[in-house]
């Protein structure tokens, strides 16, 4: 499941807190401010859209948060109840905000996480490496972390068994 990060393009989902918050920066741009690929964090504007090596097939659901968390003003939850789902393996950007408050709300919520470090990324790349180890820490408060590597072995192992 794909789950870009957007607002209506009126801003109807964007508080003012949060209108504020995101324009708190050097170049003061905020959320809905213009740039290269249309407005920021915006549905339908380019720079929301999936890039096209990861564009889901019609049958697969796209999560679109107006939000950090996937679980948040989503209908997540509800399609992971509905097939069943338990198990999470988690990836994206940003870690230290988007990924880290998805693995918390769906550890918070029961599932089992497995994060990818390497398939994440941060505006500071230390903050990856800190919500990793974040979640492992205390024998894996919010889940397991392992790389994109390891995971391709284990479907390759599969298939190849299979």
């Amino acid at each position: 499941m794909a789950k870009p990060s957007g607002h209506r393009p009126d801003l109807s989902t964007l508080s003012p807190r949060e209108e504020l918050r995101s324009a708190n920066n050097e170049a003061e741009l905020g959320i809905g401010s213009p740039g290269p690929l249309g407005r920021l964090l915006v549905r339908g504007e380019a720079g929301h859209d999936i890039v096209s090596e990861l564009y889901p097939r019609t049958s697969e659901p796209v999560i679109d948060k107006p939000g950090r968390s996937a679980f948040n003003y989503t209908d997540f939850e509800l399609l992971l109840k509905n097939k069943s789902v338990n198990n999470l393996i988690i990836a994206g950007v940003t870690t230290d905000v988007c990924v880290s408050s998805t693995i918390r709300d769906a550890s918070d919520r029961g599932y089992d996480c497995l994060l990818i470090d390497d398939g994440c990324a941060s505006s500071d790349p230390p903050q990856t490496k800190h919500t990793c180890d974040t979640v492992k820490s205390e024998g894996g408060i919010f889940g397991a972390v392992t790389s994109l590597q390891y995971i391709m072995s284990l479907i390759k192992h599969e298939f190849d068994d299979g």
